[in-house]
């Protein structure tokens, strides 16, 4: 009788294991979801000021048809791109077409004096710095997610209802991990 009390008792400690594990995963790979669409809301708030620089930027330099017509097809390409991986090489691509057109704009110093160039720029960085919070928190819950899949013995529950890894939010090019040099 003691022995069946004993297996039925570890029997339910299993299953409520299983099911605290299962919801726990489930909660983990919804965050994960939920970051990739905040990365999704900030990109779309930068992409959207982009026509407006790129505007402003036209009116004293229309002669560089070359720089805009790069930072439009590199937007193109970020608000097309599907994944961390094709995702961040898009943004690196309209990062570098930015770099671009914001040398142009060194250019010319009654368009830097302008207020609205101002304020778009200003936007532009609060845009950027929104963007990377919200790639550390997607990397934080996706490592999260991942840790809970990959460990013994929640990888049991994670293989027995198909969860997956998620993919890091990473950069492109491995040159750019790499500390610039300054030399004087």
């Amino acid at each position: 009788m003691r022995a069946g009390i004993a297996l039925g008792a570890l029997v339910v400690i299993i299953l409520l294991w299983g099911v605290f594990s299962y919801n726990r995963l489930v909660r983990l790979r919804v965050r994960a979801e939920e970051s990739w669409r905040d990365i999704d809301t900030q990109l779309k708030r930068r992409w959207d000021l982009i026509p407006n620089l790129v505007e402003a930027v036209k009116g004293y330099a229309a002669h560089e048809k070359g720089v805009f017509e790069r930072v439009t097809e590199a937007r193109a390409r970020a608000l097309d791109a599907k994944g961390p991986r094709e995702q961040a090489e898009a943004e690196e691509g309209l990062k570098n077409a930015l770099f671009s057109l914001f040398a142009v704009a060194e250019n010319y110093p009654q368009l830097r004096a302008n207020e609205n160039f101002l304020e778009l720029q200003r936007t532009l960085e609060e845009a950027e710095d929104a963007i990377q919070r919200s790639r550390r928190y997607y990397n934080a819950v996706v490592r999260e997610l991942n840790t809970n899949i990959l460990t013994f013995p929640r990888s049991i529950i994670a293989a027995i209802f198909h969860f997956k890894e998620r993919e890091f939010y990473m950069l492109p090019d491995e040159e750019e991990r790499q500390a610039p040099q300054v030399r004087f």
